[in-house]
């Protein structure tokens, strides 16, 4: 039944009002490739797009099955994240069930969790995979079964088809097994959990092997479409590499003492108090303790380490690091109840830090999904897009004739629109370098600077309305044609072209 609840609570919160903040750039660049996938009949993967094509083919799934609606573009990564709280609870075979459900509970309600579970981008695919192959892991090392070989085989498969960023977890699962090694040679492990003998077979090796290679070739070569894209295989990691070091502006300077970048603990300090807990929870695994949770806070420090030490970050990126140290802070939560049957110490811990994170989350989630002085908040586009969408949209639900008028997006930064207006077939992208020849256009949006630049070419009345698409861009300005749209908006426009 508790279990039953964290699902409820968790499905709640990635759920509700999921329209109500307007696709992000990164949004609207994932739904674009799974409208090309709609348009080509297979997805090309670009090595210098930096992500794998899973998330693509499960957008493309999502709108071919409900339509392009912002809801079906978000569903995939809200069931992924579900899934992870799932995955979570799973760990009460190694740990017990009262470290798993607090460890879930924690997710359930993390502010970060919660605000890019409800985004469709790749990460929440990434931390389920993870998630996975820890279980994978630890079941082999606890009994060997076949079904903890399998899951560890293909979640390198889905880390695989996600993110490049695979090679990094992956080593930091390999080097922490070293650590544990030579740490128990000099602190041994209390219980030590030798590795139990391996119940899967060769064939079972072979299966795993051909399968995993069936779907790594069938996802990236297009579902078997575009061979030559499988080299972006190995060619992605010099253009990742490169983005990495260099940062490409997202560099979080800001936050260096030094050789040292503080800026995960800073999000954790300000949103995630119970994995900011497990952190510091992790240094009771420096002494004799069960060998499995030290293994996981061994591997949770190396990920964060290996985070802090690249240039490039991204917020979203903090929900592949935190997972572990839920974990280990319900571990430490569990091993005080256990010694202190009575106490309701471990209780009095864990609620304070929870509601720590469920007050954020609401606001940050319902209230300030688009303020740009939330750190989550991170090239959001604001609702003022609407302003700009919303007559389109609306003109177009009444009439279908509608989606073929011509628009002109004049903006050197335009998603999401894109995607947001992809159902409208005469709709041209250009930017200061590459001007429309032909301005006969039933809308139109362009920077608020170059107006007098546009209307210059205007043959015909225009209403004017004013929007913001995101912070770090300026102040936009949308026309739409009075022939069209005086329907919707009634009384004079605002602009008229001077007698020629």
């Amino acid at each position: 039944m508790f279990e039953i609840a964290i699902f409820c609570l968790a499905i709640f919160l990635r759920l509700w009002l999921i329209e109500i903040k307007p696709p992000h750039f990164d949004e609207g660049v994932n739904g674009w490739f799974a409208d090309q996938m709609t348009a080509n009949g297979y997805y090309h993967y670009d090595p210098t797009n930096y992500h794998g094509p899973l998330h693509f083919y499960a957008v493309f799934l999502s709108q071919t099955l409900f339509g392009r609606h912002l809801w079906a573009l978000r569903l995939p990564a809200i069931i992924a994240s579900v899934l992870c709280i799932w995955a979570v609870l799973r760990f009460g075979e190694f740990f017990g069930a009262r470290t798993a459900r607090l460890a879930a509970l924690a997710m359930a309600v993390s502010p970060a969790y919660v605000f890019y579970g409800r985004y469709s981008i790749h990460e929440s695919w990434q931390a389920l995979f993870s998630i996975l192959l820890l279980w994978g892991v630890l079941g082999l090392w606890k009994s060997g079964a076949r079904r903890y070989f399998f899951t560890a085989a293909f979640s390198v498969v889905g880390l695989v088809l996600t993110k490049e960023t695979y090679v990094l977890h992956a080593g930091c699962f390999f080097l922490a097994a070293l650590v544990l090694w030579g740490w128990q040679r000099l602190l041994a492990s209390r219980p030590a959990q030798p590795v139990a003998k391996q119940l899967w077979t060769r064939d079972d090796a072979v299966l795993a092997a051909g399968l995993s290679a069936l779907l790594i070739v069938f996802f990236y070569s297009g579902n078997f479409l575009d061979f030559p894209s499988l080299n972006g295989l190995y060619t992605t990691f010099a253009a990742w590499f490169q983005t990495g070091v260099q940062a490409a502006g997202h560099e979080k300077t800001a936050y260096q003492i030094g050789p040292a970048n503080y800026y995960w603990i800073f999000l954790m300090a300000r949103y995630e108090w119970p994995a900011l807990a497990g952190l510091v929870a992790c240094a009771r695994y420096i002494a004799p303790s069960d060998a499995r949770l030290r293994y996981t806070a061994i591997m949770a420090g190396g990920v964060l380490v290996a985070y802090s030490v690249i240039p490039y970050k991204t917020p979203w990126c903090i929900i592949s690091i935190i997972w572990p140290f839920y974990l280990i802070l319900g571990g430490l939560l569990g091993e005080w109840a256990e010694v202190r049957k009575k106490s309701i110490l471990p209780w009095l811990v864990a609620a304070p830090l929870l509601a720590a994170s469920l007050v954020p989350c609401w606001r940050l989630n319902f209230k300030k999904f688009s303020d740009d002085r939330e750190p989550y908040v991170y090239v959001q586009t604001y609702p003022e897009i609407f302003h700009f969408t919303g007559p389109l949209l609306s003109l177009a639900a009444r009439d279908p004739r509608n989606y073929h008028m011509s628009g002109l997006i004049l903006l050197d930064s335009y998603y999401p629109l894109p995607w947001m207006l992809g159902d409208f077939t005469r709709v041209g992208y250009y930017n200061k370098s590459q001007p429309p020849s032909d301005w006969n256009a039933g809308f139109i949006a362009v920077e608020k600077a170059r107006e007098a630049e546009v209307e210059k070419h205007l043959a015909q009345p225009f209403y004017k309305r004013g929007f913001h698409l995101r912070g770090a861009q300026e102040e936009c300005t949308a026309y739409f044609a009075a022939s069209i749209f005086s329907g919707y908006f009634g009384g004079v426009p605002e602009f008229r072209p001077a007698a020629r």
